[in-house]
């Protein structure tokens, strides 16, 4: 019962687009009215817009007070097409609704991942400033985070009572000319950062220097300044972070359905909004083992050259990644394909002007095609301008035939079952003359 309403629900439909269709039929020209072979030919019937069983052999006017269509014997083929489920359109139509098809091929796709990404430092080229020894800042020369620095500026000075006491031991084994002190008190002011140039100076004038002034490993951008004048510093303390920004990084998010096309050392190309003329490339770096738990989204990680600058962290960035070649299948444009939420369709343009509605496998998809697993084959026309509205018409002639296969099944199971009770009959018959 559920399926035979399903069916009526669905032949409803089709025919109010049947309506629509016969409608924007009796709206065009007489020259659509003439036959789709021969313009000589005469029409078979005549039948009202708006209704298919309102038919009569002669022009005239349908209840609704609408003028009455032609219509005219269809040519095997076209019988034939529509037998199975198809629609017919004659030529005059086809051209007024501007049909287009384009012929199913073999072939490779290719394809792309567009997504989104943002600027990141290069957290393989950071560097994290702390202290070795305690003791309190009397001199910050970085004074704010952003700023850049130059390998060798100086980032602040410290005074730590255990900085004074180790220089104190060098100089005493210096005075006591004992080698063996002076590699050892050499070497614990080397344990707190202490450069070889304030240690030569320090042997030159023989002078404790109080505060130490420390500088910068590496160039780059300082960033986490979490120290002022005069903060008391211990060893965990991080004191603040440079990061280089000659090679930066680009996190971008691959949603999970296009995660298996990902490979390492995939073509990428980027684009910012603020200079949309030019275009980066790069590679795919790194892809992480486990997805966003918020966003359901997998991170990949690109590495960039930035020698000019212009890619600055948090930028937001538009991605296109190139994706793994796809084996060689069927491929239609994209626009061909008409998706729902329990099947995909195409419709295929048959010889003689008929058209079918099949339902197809869906593969991949790119910008322009879609891959077709199965479903048609390679040669195929499809219909890729108003298809739905044949679609439409292909749907309501495929459910008739449905609605009607299970009263022919039954015309003939009842046949069948007449057919055994002659039979059992006839045995019974002759079962009875030969116990006589």
């Amino acid at each position: 019962m559920k399926t035979f309403n399903r069916v009526v629900a669905s032949l409803v439909a089709g025919g109010l687009i049947g309506a629509a269709l016969n409608a924007l039929l009796l709206n065009n020209t007489s020259e659509q009215m003439l036959p789709p072979n021969n313009k000589a030919d005469k029409p078979a019937y005549w039948v009202a817009p708006m209704d298919d069983n309102y038919r009569r052999d002669k022009p005239g006017k349908s209840p609704m007070g609408m003028d009455l269509i032609p219509v005219y014997s269809e040519p095997a083929s076209n019988a034939k097409a529509t037998a199975t489920g198809g629609v017919f359109i004659s030529p005059a139509l086809v051209n007024n609704l501007a049909l287009r098809t384009a012929p199913a091929r073999r072939d490779r796709m290719h394809s792309s991942i567009r997504t989104v990404g943002y600027v990141q430092y290069d957290e393989e080229r950071i560097v994290h400033i702390h202290s070795r020894a305690e003791g309190w800042i009397e001199t910050l020369y970085a004074r704010s985070s952003g700023s850049s620095i130059e390998k060798g500026e100086p980032l602040y000075g410290l005074y730590s009572p255990e900085i004074v006491n180790a220089q104190k031991e060098f100089l005493l084994a210096l005075r006591n000319n004992n080698q063996q002190l002076i590699e050892a008190s050499e070497s614990r002011l080397k344990v707190f950062h202490i450069d070889d140039k304030f240690i030569r100076q320090l042997a030159q004038d023989r002078q404790v220097q109080r505060t130490v002034t420390f500088y910068a490993p590496q160039s780059g951008i300082l960033h986490n300044l979490n120290i002022r004048e005069g903060f008391f510093v211990k060893p965990e303390t991080t004191l603040m972070s440079i990061a280089a920004l000659d090679e930066v990084w680009l996190e971008a998010q691959v949603f999970q359905r296009q995660a298996g096309d990902l490979n390492t050392g995939a073509a990428v190309s980027i684009r910012l909004d603020s200079k949309p003329e030019k275009i980066w490339r790069g590679v795919v770096d790194y892809i992480y083992p486990n997805l966003d738990a918020v966003t359901r989204t997998l991170p990949v990680r690109i590495r960039l050259a930035n020698s000019s600058g212009e890619l600055k962290p948090n930028m937001f960035a538009q991605v296109e990644i190139e994706t793994k070649p796809h084996d060689i299948n069927i491929l239609v444009p994209k626009d061909a394909v008409i998706r729902t939420a329990t099947e995909n369709r195409v419709v295929l343009a048959l010889s003689g002007g008929g058209f079918k509605s099949v339902v197809v496998e869906l593969g991949h998809l790119n910008d322009q095609f879609a891959e077709i697993r199965s479903g048609i084959e390679a040669g195929d026309q499809v219909v890729i301008s108003a298809q739905f509205l044949l679609d439409s018409e292909s749907s309501k002639h495929s459910g008739l035939m449905q609605l009607s296969a299970p009263e022919a099944a039954a015309v003939i199971d009842h046949k069948a079952m007449d057919h055994k009770a002659i039979d059992h009959k006839a045995m019974d018959h002759s079962q009875m003359h030969h116990q006589e």
